[in-house]
């Protein structure tokens, strides 16, 4: 047994291997542990390499060093992957306004944290790193590391101060919540109702309604005219016609006298529709026959993800029709500006002899939904690596800044998912792989940190380290208080601001803390909407600070 005392003992890589293992399984089932319904997730990972390292584990640095940089890339680059076919459409509508509360967020931590950096007597590497874990973000870290490492400064603080501040940076984003509902008296069940209006969708809201036209102005207009002015309020899929025969309601398709429309639509709606177009029925179940049929079909090609149903265009090329989105068991009322996502399920009312068509335009295989796509993913890394490598040459600062291993790589990611293919290469990767890899990335990334810093630990928080989480409070707190409060003043969804400001500090327990909320999408989508500005700001302005404090 001599053979484990030299492992457990002895620096080596396998014993470094051993204690990297150690750290991630016991990480995750501290992460898992719930205080007060709060937990710490991934994060239990970086306490658990302290603790480790504490004890006196023997570990080799340049071989923690090598996985904590590749587990960064591995991160960073699976979440541009993910983020990337929405990243533009994200600053659309409410988008914008997100963005703009989330980058105020940002922004606001940087400027406290660099008034921290002037009136203290912290080093500029302690005070990146209390940033970094009071806004919970990980890859600005690395970046952070990544630049002080390049100017010849000891990062072994840094990955300390973060371990301090992060806490609270967990903790602060859910009191922030918390607060804001009690200061401005927030019913959920309203917010929740009205986000669900406002979606156009929800299984009590959606109805199939069929419409006899007695508009007399709509008599001679296609359906395109139609599909226009009403697009927020009806989905139209046929039309019977006066002699009993139906057909599909295309783009080019002629309404007229005594035509009758089939489609769907919202309750609140119904008024609005005898209004423009005419007398409504509500139909409990509608059967489609003869030569029309219906069908599900599963979104699964990459090129159509992130798209509008009007750039898609299956109304205009096919006598066809989107009647029902479903997704994440809510059901979507199909506007010309609904964005289809990968995973969805469309409802199509169609003439028979298309709808095989239609099926392979949107993929409907579960086979590529499963299906890993290596050799994309090495060349996605490949080519984020370079552009990190490259200076970039800004006025006032003392040294030209990167992208780094961790903003090159992201913002590759986000190229490549937004384009999805280039040539013959696809660089779409299916979400189980997606997950996967950034489960892995983050827990390497993580687990080497806590193995790095966990040394000096203790003896940091007996001097001065209480002071760091002080510091760490303020730069959580204040910016999303402020942005919570200017949103809500906006009138915006108290649900879309909760996932607004989990997403602005990219914090995965403060998402799962708000989607425990309400079941809905609202918070998911707001985190997703500023994540990927998010992410590419912190990473960014992290490495500004170190360049204008060293």
């Amino acid at each position: 047994m001599d053979f484990l005392q030299t492992l457990f003992t002895t620096q080596s890589i396998a014993s470094t291997v051993i204690f990297l293992c150690l750290a991630a399984f016991l990480g995750v089932l501290i992460g898992k542990v719930k205080i007060a319904k709060i937990k710490l997730g991934i994060a239990g990972v970086l306490f658990s390499g302290l603790l480790i390292t504490h004890l006196g584990a023997p570990i080799d640095e340049h071989v923690l060093h090598f996985v904590q940089e590749f587990g960064l890339i591995l991160f960073v680059y699976s979440i541009g992957i993910d983020m990337g076919p929405r990243f533009l459409s994200s600053f659309k509508k409410d988008g914008l306004t997100l963005n703009m509360l989330a980058a105020g967020i940002v922004l606001g931590g940087f400027a406290i944290a660099y008034l921290i950096y002037r009136f203290s007597d912290l080093p500029s590497s302690v005070v990146v790193g209390i940033l970094s874990g009071a806004v919970t973000n990980t890859p600005s870290l690395g970046a952070a590391q990544s630049v002080l490492a390049e100017q010849g400064v000891s990062s072994a603080e840094t990955g300390m101060a973060y371990a301090m501040a992060y806490p609270f940076g967990v903790i602060g984003i859910i009191f922030t919540m918390l607060l804001v509902r009690l200061f401005f008296r927030i019913k959920v069940d309203k917010e929740v109702k009205e986000y669900n209006e406002a979606l156009g969708g929800g299984d009590t809201q959606l109805q199939n309604v069929e419409i006899t036209v007695t508009n007399s102005n709509l008599i001679g207009q296609d359906i395109d005219h139609i599909i226009h002015i009403m697009d927020s309020e009806l989905a139209v899929s046929r039309i019977r016609r006066k002699n009993g025969r139906e057909v599909i309601a295309s783009g080019s398709e002629v309404l007229q006298e005594g035509d009758i429309l089939f489609g769907v639509s919202s309750e609140k709606m119904i008024k609005n529709l005898e209004i423009k177009i005419g007398k409504v029925q509500v139909l409990d179940k509608v059967e489609v026959s003869g030569p029309l049929a219906a069908i599900n079909v599963l979104v699964t090609k990459h090129n159509i993800a992130g798209k509008t149903i009007e750039q898609i265009g299956i109304y205009r090329r096919y006598p066809a029709n989107i009647t029902r989105i479903y997704r994440n068991a809510i059901k979507i009322l199909p506007t010309l500006h609904t964005t289809l996502e990968l995973g969805d399920t469309v409802k199509i009312v169609g003439q028979k002899d298309v709808l095989e068509d239609v099926r392979q335009e949107l993929g409907d295989s579960i086979k590529e939904l499963a299906k890993p796509n290596i050799s994309s993913t090495f060349l996605g890394i490949f080519l984020g690596v370079i552009l990190g490598s490259i200076p970039i040459f800004l006025p006032g600062l003392p040294a030209p800044a990167k992208l780094g291993l961790a903003g090159g790589p992201l913002l590759v990611a986000i190229l490549l998912g937004y384009k999805g293919r280039i040539g013959k290469i696809n660089f779409y990767m299916t979400p189980g792989a997606n997950l996967f890899m950034r489960e892995l990335g983050i827990i390497l990334f993580l687990s080497c940190v806590g193995l790095l810093s966990g040394g000096k630990f203790v003896e940091t928080i007996m001097n001065g380290g209480v002071q760091w989480m002080l510091y760490g409070m303020l730069i959580t707190f204040i910016p999303i208080m402020l942005a919570s409060i200017i949103g809500r003043l906006l009138k915006m969804n108290y649900l879309k601001i909760c996932g607004c400001i989990a997403g602005s500090m990219t914090d995965p327990p403060a998402l799962e803390f708000a989607n425990g909320l309400a079941p809905v999408q609202a918070q998911s989508t707001a985190y997703a909407t500023v994540y990927p500005l998010t992410m590419f700001l912190r990473v960014l302005l992290a490495q500004i600070f170190v360049l204008i404090t060293l």
